[in-house]
This record gives structure tokens, C-alpha cells and sequence, in this order.
């Protein structure tokens, strides 16, 4: 049979496969959970006054965004545990390392990109804004976390919807370290099974889908909160 949908319905194979479907579910969620913070704090780094925390933003930016991610992905599973103490690479060793490699890589590579649009949120907003909350008290730290940076996000959300399609789409890369994500699955699928057809459309299909299901709530999303200029 040149495509047989059974091994997507039932079985062995379509374990396999749902498996690693939820695993890349998994991975972008958490990865954007650590993601969109530490973006948010190497923003503020990078529109900060104080001239050294703007060069460290900067640093963090430049050395992460411009190394692939699959190099980013090699090093935090071959070269990081090696600098560990010996205590700490027999626990990350023993607790998923491919998982936890994988979310410290995809994190880190996804929040530099998130920092960049949270960063140009926070250019958005007018000095007005911050002058306010400090003629009413508030510290510039108080002023940046409850008045500039909660603008910032809202002005931000449809380009940090688009990177979460992107950290989606890069959770395949895991497969290189060994994360048995959706297309180490179907890898493993076509190995056992020379049913190459059907594993990687389901793979496709289940990239496309979840894509395009992103894509719509943030249309969804603008057109319901559509960010408003001054």
C-alpha cells in the first residue's frame, strides 16, 4: 500500500508519534514559560540608563543570537555538563538531560529574540509615561515594572505570538541531542517500519496545524486588542 493511514490511527507507531507530539508541546511551553522573562529582563537591560547594563544586554543578545541553535543545542548537551561539579551532572544525568539540555538551549535562544521585541515595545511607549510614574513616587525600578513594562508587553504581544510560532517549529531541532520529540519519533518510526510517507506527513501535518493554530489566536488576539499609538 503506498500510504497506509492505520499506523497513524492505532498501534505502536502512532504511540510513538503522539508521544513525541506532546513532548514538542511540552518543550515550547516550558521553554517560552523561561523565555519570556528573561527576555523581558534583558530588555529593560538593553533601554536601561546605566551605560555597563546596557553593553551586558547586549553582550547576552549578540553572543546568543548569533550562534545557530543547533550549535546552542550541541553545547548544552556535550560541553555544560562537563563544567558541572560531579554532584550536579550524576542529578542532570539521571533526570532527562536531553529534555533539560533542550529547554535551557531553546529558552535562551528564544528570549534574546523576544528581548529585541519587548525592546522595541518599550521604545514605543512615550518618556511621558515613565516621567509620570515618577513624579508620583515610584522608583524607577516601580516605574518600570508597573508602568513602562506591562505597556511594553501589551504593544509586543503580536511579534512575541510570532516567535512562539518560531520556538515551536525549532523544537525539532532537539532531535540532534537525542530529546525524543515529534521528529525523533517519526525518525524512529521510518526505522522500525520503512513507512517514511506516513510518519513525516504526520509530523508535517502536526507542525502545520499547531503553526497555524498560533497564528490565528494572535490574529484573533490583535484584532481584539488592537495596540492602540499615541
Amino acid at each position: 500500500m503506498f500510504f497506509d493511514p492505520t499506523i497513524l490511527q492505532t498501534g505502536e507507531y502512532h504511540d510513538w508519534l503522539v508521544q513525541g507530539f506532546f513532548l514538542s508541546i511540552q518543550l515550547t511551553v516550558i521553554s517560552f514559560a523561561f523565555a519570556l522573562p528573561f527576555g523581558a529582563l534583558v530588555a529593560v537591560m538593553r533601554t536601561s540608563t546605566f551605560a555597563p547594563m546596557r553593553a551586558a544586554g547586549a553582550t547576552v543578545v549578540e553572543a546568543i543570537r548569533n550562534v545557530p541553535l543547533l550549535a546552542h543545542l550541541l553545547f548544552w548537551y556535550f560541553a555544560f555538563p562537563e563544567l558541572l561539579p560531579e554532584s550536579a551532572r550524576e542529578i542532570l544525568y539521571a533526570n532527562n538531560p536531553e529534555v533539560i539540555c533542550a529547554v535551557i538551549a531553546l529558552s535562551l535562544y528564544a528570549g534574546v529574540h523576544m528581548a529585541e521585541d519587548i525592546r522595541s515595545g518599550i521604545r514605543a511607549i512615550p518618556a511621558t509615561q515613565l516621567e509620570a510614574a515618577r513624579s508620583l513616587g515610584l522608583g524607577r525600578v516601580a516605574a518600570v515594572r508597573l508602568v513602562l513594562l506591562p505597556q511594553a508587553l501589551r504593544a509586543s504581544v503580536p511579534p512575541l505570538l510570532s516567535q512562539t510560532v518560531n520556538l515551536w517549529k525549532d523544537t525539532s531541532v532537539a532531535t540532534v541531542i537525542g530529546a525524543a520529540e515529534l521528529m525523533y519519533q517519526a525518525a524512529r518510526v521510518e526505522t522500525a517500519s520503512f513507512r517514511s510517507l506516513e510518519a513525516f506527513t504526520f509530523a508535517t501535518l502536526a507542525y502545520l496545524t499547531v503553526s497555524l493554530v498560533i497564528s490565528l489566536l494572535a490574529h484573533l488576539f490583535q484584532r481584539r486588542f488592537p495596540v492602540r499609538t499615541t
